[in-house]
């Protein structure tokens, strides 16, 4: 949770706050597990946040707060302390395989200054030698010596090469806590943090370069009427297969996102919002010309259709206007009837 909500279950008032998010979660029919008090405890206690908003946007809409909602809010809004936990570990194991060739090396750097000194001691030994079996003995001495440097020397590379495995497989660890703290559980695609984050950058990169950098949202038409018919589990598979569509073209350099529910969010670097409107009528009319079937069952589910506003950034324009512009132009693709794809540029030019 964030230090304000865990300041306030630690003071005077936290009995209060929790009773709120209990009678919220009972009023929604929601179950009390330890996953759902989290996210209602930041609903009732931060209604500004990214998470609260989003909460009450999904209550707005009439969606049912089932274990895969709750789930994906965590994994969008609440990686932080899942993510820290298992850096955290992941740093301890790093320190201790350093330590442990830190020491291999120690041990080397000593077993190489006794070696020194034995060719040291040897010189001085060839300087006063008389007898035969006297240099006899300086060599055992010294291929003994030698020797064990090769057996110390050859332990620290073997050493070296599995720190070197090891550190190997701690990066690839790492580089998977952070894939699965920014993707939706889902659909696979970029979650809502890494969304705000990549436009955030995107919007930067635009900036600086004096490219051009269109941003389109796309959602699911008359989704709630479709959850309430055939069941959650079955709009689970029509999200799934839109952002299989969405995931496809908007494989790299492009940036497709879950943006929440059922609407998702696709970023066109470098590209125009002339460019950006094709490739979102290649969507629509895929999306739509597929009749798909329940897989419980093989009902037939008809054909679904998604509406898309995007805008093209402007000079100076901050992400959050960017956003706002190509939800402007999605609701106009709503309110015109559905699936269609309006640009922001286009209703501005009209009006």
């Amino acid at each position: 949770m964030s230090g304000d909500i865990e300041t306030k279950l630690r003071g005077p008032g936290a009995y209060v706050l929790a009773r709120q998010a209990m009678d919220a979660m009972e009023a929604h029919q929601v179950w009390p597990t330890a996953v759902n008090f989290e996210l209602w405890t930041h609903y009732v206690g931060e209604p500004d946040s990214a998470l609260g908003r989003e909460i009450a946007r999904l209550l707005s809409a009439g969606e049912a707060f089932t274990d895969t909602v709750a789930d994906e809010l965590a994994a969008a809004f609440l990686p932080k302390a899942k993510l820290n936990d298992q850096i955290r570990d992941a740093g301890d194991a790093l320190t201790k395989e350093l330590d442990a060739v830190s020491r291999a090396i120690q041990s080397a750097q000593k077993s190489s200054e006794a070696y020194g000194q034995t060719l040291a001691g040897a010189s001085k030994s060839l300087a006063d030698m008389d007898e035969p079996a006297d240099l006899r003995t300086m060599v055992d001495n010294l291929s003994v010596a030698t020797k064990r440097v090769q057996r110390e020397n050859k332990s620290l590379e073997q050493r070296l090469s599995e720190s070197t495995s090891e550190v190997a497989k701690l990066r690839e660890h790492l580089e998977q806590v952070r894939r699965d703290a920014t993707t939706d559980g889902l659909t696979n695609l970029a979650n809502r943090k890494a969304f705000d984050e990549e436009l955030a950058r995107a919007c930067a990169d635009a900036e600086a370069d004096g490219l051009s950098l269109t941003l389109a949202v796309i959602d699911i038409d008359h989704f709630k009427n479709f959850n309430d018919t055939w069941g959650h589990q079955t709009g689970d598979q029509v999200i799934r297969y839109v952002a299989s569509v969405i995931g496809r073209v908007g494989a790299p350099p492009r940036f497709a996102a879950r943006y929440g529910g059922e609407e998702f969010a696709l970023i066109f670097p470098r590209e125009s919002a002339e460019i950006a409107a094709v490739v979102l009528e290649e969507i629509r009319e895929e999306v739509s010309s597929r009749m798909l079937k329940r897989r419980s069952t093989n009902d037939d589910l008809g054909a679904i259709t998604v509406s898309a506003g995007l805008a093209e950034m402007r000079r100076g324009e901050s992400a959050h206007s960017l956003m706002e512009r190509s939800d402007s132009a999605l609701y106009v693709s709503k309110r015109s009837g559905r699936n269609r794809v309006t640009s922001a540029e286009t209703v501005q030019t009209a009006a």
